[in-house]
């Protein structure tokens, strides 16, 4: 028979065991939570490297940025636009271009008559007449005159007329529309190439104008305007800036995201450049 010794000492045992099966377990559920706050920073950063390292290439094959909500990028698209990139060193008053050869054309298309004694002064006026709006350029030669004179070139030739603007990104730092691919897959261009136009004082927000690129020095017919925010490295040519009504018409083919409903696809309102013109 149990002495009540022997009962104290049982109740202590058992006491004890229940100290310690809750230790264990809270120990547990704070490994899973320490975990569970590690794999979120995981995600978050690797978010972030993507966003930053590789979002905008006419290479479909570049990773894509992190999904958004439509709603949520409206929320996070700046009301002003960013500063107008200024050259360091201005370049001289003529350049001259080369458009090696490259890859077929998307459409049919010749490289620019002119390479030498290319203008770096002064302004050219284009219009895009699209299906969601008209959207009205400036391009700049002091930024960029070999860009431009590319951009003219194409224009006149009408490569961009009947055209989709294939790519949407409402990602919170990157929010651009990009276009100039007859093929609309994202990986065509005019059959020839051309050298970035590049400085590291470049920075890019709403309102400006860049060239989109596959790396260094492959720059096509492909373009992106800037509505928002534009987290990048300096690798993109900047060649001109985006008008109010422009902007405007980006803002509502932004609002409407993309058919797919992530942060970057095709526009959910589609967007068709009828005309392209320079004057």
């Amino acid at each position: 028979m149990a002495t009540n010794q022997m009962r104290r000492e049982a109740a202590k045992r058992k006491l004890a065991n229940q100290q310690k099966h809750r230790e264990e377990r809270a120990r547990r559920q704070k490994r899973v939570a320490v975990l569970s706050s590690a794999g979120a920073v995981v995600v978050v950063v690797v978010a972030v490297v993507l966003l930053v390292t590789a979002p905008w290439k006419s290479d479909t094959s570049a990773a894509p940025p992190p999904a958004a909500a439509p709603t949520d990028a409206a929320q996070n698209v700046p009301t002003e636009n960013a500063p107008v990139p200024v050259r360091p060193t201005p370049l001289p008053a003529a350049v001259d271009c080369a458009y090696p050869a490259g890859e077929q054309a998307a459409k049919p298309a010749t490289p620019p008559a002119q390479t030498t004694g290319v203008s770096a002064q002064g302004t050219v006026a284009a219009a895009l007449t699209t299906s969601a709006g008209p959207i009205g350029l400036t391009l700049d030669r002091a930024l960029a005159p070999c860009t431009v004179n590319s951009f003219v070139s194409l224009a006149q030739q009408g490569y961009f007329d009947g055209t989709t603007c294939h790519r949407l990104t409402t990602a919170p730092g990157l929010q651009v529309l990009q276009c100039g691919d007859p093929s609309g897959s994202g990986s065509g261009g005019p059959g020839y190439s051309f050298a970035d136009e590049t400085f590291p004082e470049i920075t890019y927000g709403r309102g400006l104008l860049a060239m989109a690129n596959a790396g260094p020095n492959t720059n096509g017919s492909q373009f992106f305007m800037i509505y928002g925010n534009a987290q990048l490295d300096p690798n993109y040519t900047v060649f001109g800036t985006i008008d109010a009504p422009g902007l405007q018409t980006l803002d509502t083919v932004a609002a409407g995201g993309t058919t797919s409903g992530s942060g970057d696809g095709a526009p959910a309102t589609p967007v068709t450049i009828e005309t392209a013109t320079v004057s």
